[in-house]
């Protein structure tokens, strides 16, 4: 088995042998880190060794191969953030790291589709957070080296051989359910008032009529593919702002999901095992962590930090996002 969490003075050796790191840890930790070849993101939740746990101790780290051809770190704020496709090699990966809660991470969530060259090279990341628990003016934070930043996304530029694809993967277990469609009218962030089945109506009011339960999302079908709308947990009634984790987009229908059994139960048949062996990087959501009762229990082998949002080209919820990386002379 493949460890996966380690302690800041672990990681420190790594780092002082020049390697190539991404690491996920609570602030506490990333904060004694030396200078180097590394960026990281603030988070305390994880699939670990043993399953989902939370730690203020440990490092979720994943190290870059020596194959890597070249890599170039960039740092985006809100201005330029609209230059990360454009960035991106030829052949290989962009990862990424956004903080919660900065205006970044909004122009990222709603434009990225009109970003130019959107989607032509693969990039994947996560949203850094903090513990629940924490005072909200502990702010998420993104590292590059042993610098923080609150208001930039932090990315690296990978370059990889020409035998070896990268490929953006996604596991979700939700799906449409079999209920109203539900149409924006302004894409973004909340909902006051939607149309239902083509009615207006007061949003707050029709969760409070259907009892909808806000730690599941509202899944919209991308051409086959099915994209979750997280719902911030609140106890929502008429006259209320509906208010979300991820963009909602006018144009698009949504539906409330279908009720989740077992979460593991459910992921498991999802996991392509045939190329389980070749997963460099996996995140999954805290939604899933926290309502999917994945507390000490493994999902196939998945292993990589708990996200306050993951990104498979543009910002998802409640969906675990993988990369992987084949030879294309062994497929």
């Amino acid at each position: 088995m493949i460890k996966n969490q380690y302690s800041v003075e672990e990681v420190r050796e790594k780092i002082e042998g020049g390697k190539w790191l991404i690491l996920a840890g609570d602030e506490k930790v990333l904060s004694q880190l030396p200078a180097g070849n590394w960026i990281g993101g603030t988070i305390p939740y994880f699939m670990g060794d043993e399953g989902g746990e939370f730690s203020k101790d440990k490092i979720s780290l994943t190290e870059l191969p020596d194959y890597i051809e070249s890599i170039k770190v960039s740092v985006y704020d809100e201005d330029s953030i609209k230059n990360v496709f454009l960035d991106a090699p030829d052949n290989g990966f962009s990862f990424i790291l956004i903080p919660k809660y900065d205006s970044l991470l909004f122009e990222f969530a709603t434009n990225v589709p009109l970003y130019e060259n959107f989607a032509m090279r693969p990039l994947l990341g996560w949203v850094t957070g903090m513990s629940l628990e924490d005072d909200i003016h502990d702010s998420p934070k993104v590292y590059y080296s042993n610098r923080s930043f609150k208001d930039r996304a932090i990315v690296l530029h990978v370059s990889l051989p020409k035998n070896l694809v990268a490929e953006v993967g996604i596991i979700n277990i939700f799906e449409q359910g079999d209920g109203d469609i539900i149409e924006f009218l302004e894409s973004g962030f909340n909902a006051k008032e939607v149309k239902i089945n083509g009615e207006l109506r007061d949003f707050g009011e029709y969760f409070e009529e259907k009892a909808i339960d806000p730690r599941f999302p509202f899944v919209a079908d991308y051409l086959g593919t099915m994209i979750n709308i997280g719902v911030v947990e609140k106890k929502y009634k008429k006259g209320d702002t509906i208010e979300f984790f991820a963009p909602v987009f006018k144009g698009i229908e949504y539906k409330y999901c279908k009720p989740m059994i077992s979460y593991v139960e459910q992921f498991l048949p999802k996991m392509p095992l045939e190329i389980a062996e070749d997963i460099f990087f996996s995140c999954n959501c805290l939604k899933n962590y926290l309502h999917g009762g994945l507390v000490g229990k493994t999902t196939g082998g998945i292993k990589g930090p708990i996200t306050f949002g993951e990104i498979a080209y543009q910002l998802l919820n409640q969906t675990l996002v993988y990369l992987t990386i084949q030879d294309i002379n062994k497929k």
